[in-house]
């Protein structure tokens, strides 16, 4: 895939469905024993790998006109043991999370990923499971998939620690406290995204919040909505808000992007860039807040992003890395060690690939250090098969003198729609 520099990018952008909403719907509306429309799915690779898994456990999921899905559930209880082996695909998000779902039924099943996943870390799921009486065996001493998950006896609830924040860890362990005899608190040493708590409430599900502890009471059905509508991704809009930032002459319009607080990170480090961003028009989609935003090309500055703001902003640090490429002065990158066990190793990946395009990234045990501004050269460049890393180097060459992207197609994950956008946007 080749992207090539452009003179600035015009026009109005309908940013896709949250990946991390669409999810927990599928996960959600397959325990109701009533119908739920999903409108504004997320049909992407990694929110199909959810339909699948829960279409093999029995939960009918249906696709309509537009792309609405209705899904029909057998009730709280009603998940049924698979026939084969659960796929995953490239989604963490599913296999972390239908293992707590999974671990609390009465019956055997077996999850595996693509080779990419199946090197991600599971003991922090697993440990954290059993420890509520659930039994999960994976490979490497159930360091990583494929898991092998034996039916429950009795759950009990936990109290838990967490030691890094993690909305897949924490959200394994709700959906199993949802089964336990007793009530769960899990505390969180900063706040991770809260979709699944926003998705319990809409589903009827109490949640209690004690500063970063999320309590969680046992229930024995939950009450549907009939719709859910879900919000764009503020992570896929990220990709326009920087291109927008940093490419001049620029000016887009993002359509019903979720501004979930625990997810807008990316605005508030933009916003101390002095990126040109105003958020309009702000309403709710269920429990969750959606707005559209107005991004206009703007001198930025480089900023210190430290470890009390990254798991707010998590997957975006391989797009506001390019932002910083453009920025005057130094951007600091710390706290984001998480990113070594995404996709791929992403401190890694984004000071490779880009440096190929001639940026001068220093990485260092738990983030980056970018000076900026730096001139960006033609390149080919590999995606990694992390579809963030592919959209972050269009970013880049877009915004400077082209890149070619070696292994494009993995933007189907999350934005399958991604590199037809940008061109329609482009002003030549």
């Amino acid at each position: 895939m080749k992207v090539t520099g452009t003179t600035g990018l015009k026009g109005t952008v309908n940013i896709p469905g949250d990946k991390s909403i669409s999810h927990r719907s599928i996960m959600l509306a397959g325990l109701a024993d009533t119908p739920v429309k999903i409108t504004n799915f997320l049909h992407a690779a990694d929110c199909w790998s959810t339909i699948d898994c829960m279409r093999a456990l029995r939960v009918r999921v249906e696709q309509g006109d537009a792309g609405v899905l209705t899904v029909t559930g057998n009730g709280f209880y009603g998940l049924r043991e698979p026939h084969e082996v659960l796929d995953a695909g490239n989604s963490g998000t599913t296999i972390r999370l239908m293992t707590g779902l999974l671990g609390v039924q009465p019956f055997f099943s077996v999850m595996t990923g693509d080779a990419s996943l199946r090197k991600r870390p599971m003991a922090r799921v697993i440990t954290p499971l059993a420890r509520m009486g659930i039994n999960v065996k994976g490979r490497e001493q159930s360091r990583y998939a494929p898991l092998a998950i034996l039916a429950a006896e009795q759950i009990q609830g936990i109290e838990y620690d967490m030691p890094v924040a993690s909305a897949q860890v924490k959200s394994a362990i709700l959906l199993a406290a949802l089964f336990a005899n007793s009530p769960t608190i899990v505390t969180e040493p900063m706040p991770s995204r809260d979709h699944t708590e926003r998705m319990f409430e809409t589903f009827g599900i109490p949640v209690k919040r004690e500063g970063n502890s999320i309590i969680i009471e046992p229930v024995q059905k939950v009450d549907a909505p009939e719709q859910i509508d879900v919000p764009g991704d503020i992570s896929s809009a990220a990709f326009w808000l920087v291109a927008a930032s940093i490419i001049p002459n620029s000016q887009l319009v993002l359509v019903n992007v979720g501004i979930n607080p625990t997810r807008t990170g990316i605005l508030d480090i933009l916003t101390q860039m002095g990126a040109d961003i105003t958020v309009t028009n702000e309403r709710w989609s269920g429990r969750e807040p959606v707005a559209d935003i107005i991004v206009r090309s703007a001198k930025l500055q480089g900023v210190t992003i430290g470890a009390e703001i990254i798991p707010r902003l998590i997957d975006e640090i391989p797009v506001l890395t390019v932002a910083a490429l453009f920025a005057e002065g130094q951007t600091i990158v710390t706290g984001a060690e998480e990113l070594r066990v995404k996709e791929t190793d992403r401190l890694k990946a984004v000071v490779l690939e880009l440096g190929k395009m001639g940026a001068a990234i220093d990485e260092t045990a738990d983030g980056l250090i970018i000076n900026g501004p730096q001139k960006l050269n033609f390149a080919s460049c590999n995606s990694h098969h992390d579809h963030r890393m592919a959209m972050a180097l269009a970013v880049a060459g877009a915004a400077a003198q082209g890149v070619e992207i070696e292994e494009p197609d993995c933007v189907k994950i999350s934005y399958p729609d991604f590199f037809s956008i940008l061109a329609a946007l482009r002003q030549e």
